[in-house]
């Protein structure tokens, strides 16, 4: 995907907006030391086109494996190529799985036999056209997004939600609504929040957790994505939902009140 705070910086240039627009807010930083961990965070306010980021360094130059996140392009890749039917799809792993409790529970094996089905080709040229990350897939077609090989920035993760959303990406509006379908985890009169997470493994043998999705208050949508890095032998998942939550929490989310 396009580096897309670097096309929205560029903009604020060539229009002569105030810098205000991109607020670096150190603050949120305590939220990640209080859990021990180190990361990012981004939330673009698409209304008014506010963007607020912790870590600016790291949001836009960084570049990990999507891990689970990546699930967003298979899924879509899967539902335009006619792999994959519908979300209701079942391919038999230990157990009978569908495409969507696959996708909820970030289950791997489900995702792996897509991408063998697919083929590297398939992917080659859906990465390619997408300008997602590094575009690699090197010699695991079931397992690039996860061992280091694609690697793609929290930016990058960010562009690709927001153009999800408001289907941007080059799929059918079929294929947009199912994913979006898909990452919706909670939905109230106050919210509704979307997104999906995963979890893999950096070279220095450290944990990797990724948050990208949206909320939205009152029809107003806000996307945000979250990277956090942890340390080896502790569980991550969690406690990185838990962060999120506590960050959006502290942006005035959850009350129906943006």
């Amino acid at each position: 995907m396009k580096n897309f705070i670097g096309v929205l910086l560029m903009g604020v240039l060539l229009n002569a907006c105030s810098p205000n627009n991109v607020q670096v807010n150190n603050e949120l930083g305590k939220y990640f030391d209080s859990a021990g961990v180190k990361g990012s965070f981004a939330l673009f306010n698409n209304g008014t086109g506010d963007f607020t980021i912790f870590n600016l360094n790291r949001y836009k130059d960084s570049a990990f494996s999507p891990a689970a996140t990546f699930n967003i392009v298979q899924s879509l890749v899967a539902l335009e190529t006619g792999v994959v039917a519908d979300e209701h799809m079942v391919i038999q792993l230990d157990t009978a799985v569908t495409m969507e409790t696959a996708f909820k529970k970030a289950e791997t094996p489900y995702f792996q036999e897509v991408s063998r089905r697919m083929g590297k080709d398939t992917l080659q040229f859906w990465l390619d056209s997408l300008s997602y990350g590094n575009h690699q897939i090197g010699k695991s077609i079931d397992s690039f997004w996860l061992n280091n090989t694609l690697k793609v920035t929290a930016d990058e993760q960010l562009g690709l939600v927001k153009r999800l959303f408001f289907n941007q990406l080059p799929f059918q509006k079929r294929s947009h609504e199912i994913v979006r379908k898909m990452m919706l985890q909670e939905s109230n009169a106050n919210y509704q929040l979307s997104y999906t997470d995963g979890i893999t493994v950096l070279e220095n043998g450290k944990q990797l957790a990724w948050i990208a999705g949206w909320i939205e208050e009152n029809k107003h949508p806000y996307f945000f994505v979250l990277n956090m890095e942890g340390v080896s032998n502790s569980p991550i998942s969690q406690p990185s939902k838990e962060l999120l939550r506590k960050i959006l929490m502290n942006q005035g989310f959850f009350e129906g009140k943006r």
